[in-house]
């Protein structure tokens, strides 16, 4: 039985896996780098360690210290959340060969999952919809530009190891190309290490909808609904609600069938995200999988009244299923806004500092996930998102004004947030009417008067 765990994260993440924990009665342990020490995971872990300085590079991103974080405080298992760690094989090979249990797949799904070429190709093996596209990744621009002309204008050039929008270019047409390709592979080898990159139609106007699985290491495997995550700016998710309004029964069904379809293909294990692009009309294509569990898991758990983190440690642990697919209802609906420390006025610039005042909202449906208080330093280095607001009712348009009311009542002063971009968007008429996709943030942008509108929707400096 798992007794104690090492949190491999920290913010409003490695909180979350605090008190999923210790409801469940299981110790915890949380590294720390020395920017973070004043984080309110770490003053609530049962014990913490600096593992470093304040740089990713030489704390959160160092696997050989978290491991002997681990081995001097005989945990039995890692929890990585999301980013940092999460989706690397090699740090889950080194957990494996030291006998501490990682919370979530081998490393072995992890990394043909990861290859997102090799991923496409896996499903498209288990007869699930791709985007047409490359087979696999594409070493040279000559070849690329083959590719891309067999394919069609406009491409999209994605990088194998991606993740949050970088290492991803749209080319529109063959004279805009080569300079995209480039910049993909430059920016794909500064964030991960590996430039190597494939090719995918680019779909115009697609939701963005993906599939919450569940599935333990006896052979079930469930998946929890869907999240519909549109709404995105520069390929980083905003908004997130469930079940998505664009759905039809039937097309949630055979999206859900395809999820668990694509989980059982590769042997999955734990809490895993299949992500797919669906059309103007209803055609959907996976795009990838996420093996860790994602920043928008709040809303599946809202409407499927499911602990996602819980349920994790338990598979670890070797553990059934508790649950059928049958026995999942979704009888609510699931709102998520996450609260970066960004200027919009300042094309989102990123606002570190120090918080002045923290107020969170309450009342009936709401939910707050954040690690920060008033006085809280937010450090320079890391995700400019510090907390998450979930709202949820029993129908849409409750769970948006619950999320309107609530985003008026979030105040944070002393940095600038993005509390009144997501508090105009939600009296927006085409996000009101489910009608948003991936392009709604650039649209919405170009047709709203931002300076009138942010000052509108301001609660406090």
């Amino acid at each position: 039985m798992i007794s104690k765990i090492l949190i491999a994260n920290r913010g409003e993440i490695a909180l979350r896996i605090v008190r999923a924990c210790r409801e469940l009665g299981i110790k915890t342990l949380a590294v720390y780098s020395e920017a973070d020490e004043q984080s309110l995971h770490v003053q609530l872990a049962d014990e913490a360690i600096c593992i470093g300085p304040a740089s990713p590079s030489e704390s959160y991103l160092k696997a050989d210290r978290i491991i002997s974080a681990a081995e001097i405080s005989d945990v039995d298992a890692i929890h990585p959340g999301y980013g940092f760690l999460s989706e690397k094989a090699e740090f889950v090979e080194q957990c494996e060969s030291c006998k501490i249990k990682f919370i979530g797949p081998s490393s072995e799904i992890i990394r043909n999952m990861g290859d997102k070429a090799l991923a496409i190709e896996t499903a498209r093996k288990a007869g699930i919809p791709t985007v047409p596209g490359s087979d696999g990744v594409i070493p040279t621009t000559e070849e690329a530009v083959k590719v891309a002309e067999s394919i069609g204008y406009p491409v999209l050039i994605k990088a194998v190891s991606g993740g949050g929008g970088k290492g991803m270019r749209v080319a529109h047409n063959s004279a805009a190309f080569h300079k995209e390709f480039e910049v993909a592979k430059a920016e794909a080898e500064k964030a991960f290490g590996d430039g190597d990159v494939y090719l995918e139609k680019f779909i115009n106007n697609p939701r963005h909808i993906e599939f919450q699985i569940l599935a333990d290491n006896h052979g079930n495997v469930v998946h929890l609904g869907e999240r519909d995550c549109s709404v995105q700016r520069r390929h980083q998710k905003l908004i997130e609600e469930a079940p998505s309004p664009f759905l039809t029964d039937e097309l949630r069904e055979k999206m859900g069938n395809a999820a668990i379809q694509a989980a059982k293909s590769v042997g999955y294990t734990n809490a895993g995200t299949i992500e797919f692009l669906v059309d103007e009309d209803g055609n959907f294509y996976f795009i990838e999988m996420n093996t860790r569990i994602q920043v928008e898991h709040p809303v599946t758990e809202e409407i499927t009244d499911t602990d996602l983190i819980k349920e994790q440690i338990r598979i670890t642990d070797g553990q059934k299923l508790r649950f059928t697919q049958d026995e999942i209802v979704i009888n609510r609906h699931a709102i998520e806004c996450r609260i970066n420390a960004e200027d919009p006025m300042r094309n989102f610039a990123p606002c570190p500092g120090t918080i002045d005042l923290y107020y969170p909202p309450g009342g009936h449906g709401v939910r707050v996930d954040s690690h920060v208080y008033g006085g809280y330093q937010i450090p320079p280095y890391y995700d400019s998102m510090i907390g998450k607001l979930i709202t949820y009712g029993r129908n849409r348009e409750i769970a948006m004004d619950r999320m309107y009311r609530a985003l008026g009542e979030f105040i944070i002063s002393g940095i600038k947030t993005t509390i009144p971009f997501s508090k105009a968007i939600m009296q927006d008429p085409v996000f009101r009417n489910g009608k948003a996709t991936t392009k709604f943030i650039e649209e919405f942008v170009e047709r709203a008067n931002m300076d009138t509108l942010l000052q509108s929707n301001h609660n406090i400096e």
